[in-house]
């Protein structure tokens, strides 16, 4: 097929672009043959490249897309504000708004404060739980992301000596190795930052043990240190509170972004009352925190996503979709893992560590107008009707015929 647009931008991007591409959406060296760079166009749920050939969407831009690319209802509502006033020397009501909504809707929450990506979020709460503790080290999970900022990036090449000394690591769902670290922080334990689930890029994904949620929430009342949620990447699709209110465990602090406005560019840092305190003594801000068209996109993101009561939405399509590949998979006699929760699932093949199958399997599926992703955790949203399922069910069993 000819992707001569998406060949000629390629080549202009390599020029001005290290790499040609950075980051998560650098396709060459991450993605199968077959995967475009550019993009022309988004809608619903689907995405148009620059050469014209439309895909039903399973990465939602990596997460945030949840009502829909494009959303109307959205849209309206951005534009309206940003038409009124979007930034200014001060910020606009739909700040207080955003945050009085977030504080009804997630039970550990007392206050918020905005920021732009997840990144800045789980910065802020590392700052507050610092900042009330007058401790330095913060346990995070072997092998989790927590954003690309240079505590949380431990591949950054040329990294100073002792540049996460102060970021202890135990093993996610082990309460022994997390018991093992808190203890060896010596007294000087800040937090424990945890994520909704294990969903580490290149693995199959692991649901949080009931009993290790346990475990972080005792060492941390045990220490004085606070739990801290990185809810960035499963926020609002598992539940419309914290995603560990299923499991009975309110976090001290969280961090959300991604789905928070569909799109566009906000994040949030949410904290119970003990550390108000603690947060207004940190000073943190950047330019563009404070915009309030995002701000007026997310109360409106967050009003579709109650009327449709979003999470168990998610679930049922992911449980289509989950079900129709299973079948599929025996049918062919091809062994595949499908792990996570349905509304985030990874689709992974069982005895291809490097994903050569599952490489396969998806070029094949790019060609026949389904974007899935080989090895790292896909998204549903509201956008995807069970049409896209079933039709997308169909380049399934196309594709492992082709295997």
């Amino acid at each position: 097929m000819e992707h001569a647009n998406d060949s000629a931008l390629r080549q202009r991007a390599a020029q001005v672009i290290p790499n040609g591409m950075y980051g998560h959406m650098a396709i060459g060296p991450r993605m199968p043959a077959g995967y475009p760079q550019f993009f022309s166009r988004a809608e619903g749920a689907r995405l148009w490249d620059v050469d014209g050939r439309e895909y039903i969407d399973y990465v939602c831009s990596y997460g945030p897309m949840i009502v829909g690319y494009g959303n109307s209802r959205v849209n309206a509502r951005a534009s309206a504000q940003r038409k009124a006033m979007d930034i200014g020397n001060g910020p606009a009501e739909t700040i207080v708004e955003l945050a009085e909504r977030l504080v009804g809707m997630v039970a550990h929450a007392d206050w918020a404060v905005f920021s732009k990506n997840g990144n800045d979020a789980t910065t802020t709460c590392i700052m507050a739980a610092r900042a009330y503790a007058g401790k330095s080290k913060v346990l995070v999970a072997n092998g989790a992301y927590h954003g690309s900022q240079p505590w949380a990036n431990r591949r950054a090449p040329g990294a100073p000596v002792g540049e996460h000394d102060a970021f202890p690591t135990y093993d996610y769902n082990d309460s022994t190795s997390l018991e093992q670290a808190a203890q060896a922080c010596g007294g000087d334990l800040a937090g424990i930052m945890v994520s909704a689930f294990r969903h580490d890029a290149g693995y199959h994904q692991e649901l949080t043990d009931p009993q290790f949620a346990a475990t972080v929430r005792r060492l941390c009342d045990q220490y004085d240190a606070a739990l801290i949620l990185d809810d960035v990447r499963a926020g609002f699709r598992l539940s419309l509170d914290a995603s560990w209110s299923l499991l009975g465990i309110r976090p001290d602090l969280s961090a959300w972004g991604k789905a928070l406005a569909n799109g566009e560019a906000l994040a949030a840092t949410l904290g119970s009352e003990r550390y108000r305190e603690a947060m207004a003594s940190v000073f943190v801000t950047g330019s563009y925190w404070y915009q309030a068209a995002p701000m007026a996109a997310a109360l409106e993101t967050l009003d579709i996503l109650t009327e449709e009561d979003a999470p168990t939405r998610l679930e049922a399509l992911g449980e289509r979709l989950r079900r129709g590949i299973d079948e599929i998979a025996e049918l062919h006699q091809q062994r595949l893992r499908q792990s996570g929760p349905p509304q985030m699932p990874t689709i992974m093949f069982e005895d291809d560590p490097k994903a050569e199958r599952g490489s396969a399997f998806c070029s094949a599926l790019i060609e026949r107008g389904v974007y899935f992703h080989p090895w790292h955790n896909m998204f549903l949203s509201l956008a995807h009707t069970e049409a896209d399922i079933d039709r997308t069910l169909e380049a399934v069993d196309a594709a492992m015929k082709a295997l």
